[in-house]
């Protein structure tokens, strides 16, 4: 499997944090070299390691912030 090269461009907040460290992320990220995305994920403490997540460009984002408002929560 190729490696995969990530340069987080900015850090949006911290959603959640597990007794581990681990923490639950909104970032914007560069995935190999491209142009950064919005990427909602599990990270290690310094960002070493990541579990899996999502990652949405600005009009899916903004999408997903519409349902969210209209949700009942």
């Amino acid at each position: 499997m190729a490696d995969i090269k990530y340069e987080i461009k900015e850090n949006l907040g911290v959603v959640s944090e597990s007794p581990k460290g681990w923490t639950k992320e909104l970032n914007l990220v560069s995935w190999n070299g491209r142009t950064p995305k919005y990427d909602l994920r599990d990270w290690a403490p310094n960002h070493e390691k990541m579990g899996k997540g999502i990652t949405l460009s600005a009009e899916e984002l903004k999408e997903l912030r519409d349902i969210l408002n209209d949700m009942d929560l």
